[in-house]
C-alpha cells in the first residue's frame, strides 16, 4: 500500500511539472522597419565570393592575391564605412574596422571571418567561385560561412552612416583571414583589445542560426545564439613493432591493436553531462515541445537516464550537446598489403564537453584503451570555452535583433558544437555570442564546408537587417 501511494505522488508530481512547464507570457513588442538597399547587399555579397581567399595549413598554398584582391574591394563596395571607420590590419590577416560612438566606454565587438575551406570543384553543380545566380539562390564557397556575414555587418553598417546614424558606443568589426586553419588573426585583435584594457559588452560571431527540426517535439522555427563552444582534441595512437612478413603474423598486428582500441573507445561513450548552455536550452525549447517530450525535460531527475540511453544509442546533434564525443578520421599502417607495419596509427576528434577537459579526456581514453603499447598524442587541442551570461544586456540586444528580424522564431541559447574565433575572447569578456545571421534548411547546413555551399537571396538582405538592427542598439 505505501508502495502504490509513493508512486501515485510521483505520477501527480511529474504531471503538475509537466502541466507548469509552459513558455512564459511574453510583451508584445513593435518592431520599426528597415530601411536598407537589398540589390547593393547582393552585388556586394557576389563580389566577396569571387575571391578565391581559401586558407589552408600549408601557407605555400593559399593565394595571397586573392585574399589582397578582396581587401582591395571594400573601399569600393563600402565607401561610407571606409571613409568614417579607420581600418588596422594585424599579422594573420585580421582586419580591425574602428566606428567611433557618440560617448566612450562599453565598446561591441561584431565579428566574420572571410577565408573560406577548400573545395573539391569537379563535385559541385556550379563553379565554386563564381557566384553565379540561379532561381532564387546564390552558389558559392563561402556564402554561408561566413561571406555572408562578413557581408552583413558591412553593408549594415553602411546603410546606416548613409542615413546619418551614429552608434552610442564605439563598435568594432573585427574580420579574420584564417579562421579555417585556427590563424593568429584573431588572437592578436583581443590581444590589442587587452593592451586597450577595454570593457566589451558584447562580442558576436558566427554560430547558430535560425533552424527547424533540430529539437524534439518542437515544430516551429528556432534561433540558436550559442553561449559556449565545445573544446577539440585531435587525437593520435599510435603502435610500433618489429614489422615483418604478414605470412607468420603474431596473434595480434599493430593494425590490429589498434582495431580493438578504436571498437573500446566507441563502445564506451564519455559520461553525459548536462550543462549550463545545454540546460538552458532544454528549459527554453522544451517549453515548447510536445507533451511526451515536456514530461521529459520537466522533470530530468526522473528520466535523465531515458535521454542518455537515447542519446548514446543515436548519436547526432542531440548527444553532441550532452557528451564528449569521438569521431576516429584517419588510419594509417603498411604500404603494402603483405607487410606487417613497423608502426600504424590511428586519430580521433574530439569534441569536449565543457565538463571535459583536454587533459581529463586523454586519461579516460586511456584508461579504456587498457594496453601500454599504445602511445597516445595530443596532435592539436583547444579547451571548452568560457561560457557567457544571459542575464544582461548583451543577451537582450541580440535577442531583439533576431526577433525583429524573424518574426515569431524562438530565442534560445545553445551549446555550439563547431570551433570559432569567438573562443579566444573569452578571456576578456563573458558577453560572447555565436549567431549565424540567416534561416538554414538541413541541406544548407550541410554544404557548409561540403559541395555545392550556397544561400537563398531572401537570406542577403535579412542578415544586412539583423546587423543593423544589432548596431542601432549599441
Amino acid at each position: 500500500m505505501v508502495i502504490i501511494y509513493i508512486l501515485l505522488v510521483l505520477i501527480a508530481v511529474i504531471l503538475a511539472r509537466t502541466l507548469m512547464f509552459t513558455p512564459p507570457q511574453q510583451e508584445k513588442k513593435t518592431f520599426e522597419d528597415i530601411q536598407q538597399d537589398t540589390d547593393a547587399a547582393v552585388r556586394n555579397l557576389s563580389e566577396l565570393v569571387r575571391c578565391k581567399t581559401v586558407s589552408n595549413e600549408d601557407p605555400a598554398l593559399e593565394d595571397d592575391a586573392e585574399f589582397e584582391k578582396l581587401i582591395a574591394l571594400l573601399p569600393t563596395l563600402y565607401p561610407s564605412v571606409w571613409k568614417t571607420c579607420p581600418l588596422q590590419r594585424f599579422e594573420g590577416r585580421g582586419l580591425l574596422f574602428h566606428w567611433k560612438g557618440k560617448t566612450d566606454g562599453d565598446p561591441a565587438v561584431l565579428m566574420a571571418h572571410y577565408d573560406v575551406v577548400p573545395v573539391e570543384e569537379e563535385n559541385w553543380q556550379k563553379p565554386a567561385f563564381d557566384a553565379i545566380i540561379e532561381d532564387g539562390v546564390m552558389w558559392g564557397r563561402g556564402t554561408l560561412d561566413t561571406k555572408a556575414t562578413f557581408n552583413g555587418i558591412l553593408t549594415g553598417a553602411e546603410n546606416l552612416i548613409r542615413q546619418g546614424f551614429q552608434p552610442e558606443h564605439d563598435v568594432y568589426f573585427a574580420f579574420s583571414g584564417g579562421e579555417e586553419v585556427n590563424g593568429p588573426g584573431a588572437e592578436n585583435i583581443v590581444r590589442y583589445f587587452q593592451e586597450k584594457g577595454l570593457e566589451l559588452r558584447l562580442v558576436l560571431d558566427e554560430g547558430g542560426a535560425v533552424v527547424e527540426d533540430v529539437f524534439p517535439g518542437v515544430s516551429g522555427s528556432c534561433a540558436l545564439i550559442g553561449i559556449a563552444e565545445k573544446g577539440l582534441l585531435n587525437l593520435e595512437y599510435s603502435i610500433s613493432g618489429a614489422g615483418g612478413h604478414a605470412s607468420a603474423p603474431a596473434p595480434h598486428t599493430p593494425v590490429g591493436k589498434l582495431a580493438m582500441a578504436c571498437a573500446k573507445v566507441e563502445a564506451h561513450p564519455f559520461r553525459m553531462h548536462l550543462t549550463a548552455p545545454v540546460a538552458k536550452m532544454f528549459d527554453t525549447l522544451g517549453r515548447h515541445s510536445s507533451f511526451l517530450y515536456r514530461m521529459i525535460f520537466s522533470n530530468l531527475w526522473a528520466f535523465g537516464w531515458v535521454l542518455n540511453l537515447l542519446t548514446k544509442k543515436q548519436g547526432g546533434e542531440l548527444n553532441a550537446l550532452l557528451r564528449t564525443t569521438v569521431a576516429f578520421t584517419q588510419m594509417s599502417g603498411s604500404k603494402a598489403p603483405n607487410v606487417i607495419p613497423p608502426k600504424a596509427s590511428l586519430v580521433s576528434n574530439l569534441r569536449l564537453n565543457p565538463a571535459d577537459s583536454v587533459d581529463s579526456a586523454i586519461a579516460r581514453i586511456r584508461n579504456i584503451i587498457g594496453d601500454e603499447d599504445i602511445r597516445l598524442t595530443n596532435l592539436t587541442s583547444m579547451e571548452p570555452s568560457r561560457i557567457s551570461s544571459t542575464d544582461c544586456e548583451g543577451w537582450d540586444i541580440v535577442c531583439n535583433a533576431v526577433s525583429g528580424t524573424w518574426k515569431g522564431c524562438i530565442v534560445s541559447p545553445y551549446l555550439m558544437v563547431q570551433c570559432s574565433d569567438s573562443r579566444h575572447y573569452g578571456c576578456i569578456s563573458d558577453k560572447v555570442y555565436r549567431f549565424s545571421a540567416m534561416h538554414m534548411t538541413a541541406e544548407e547546413r550541410h554544404s557548409i564546408h561540403g559541395n555545392d555551399e550556397r544561400i537563398r537571396l531572401e537570406n542577403i538582405p535579412l542578415a544586412v537587417e539583423f546587423f543593423m538592427r544589432v548596431m542601432k542598439q549599441l
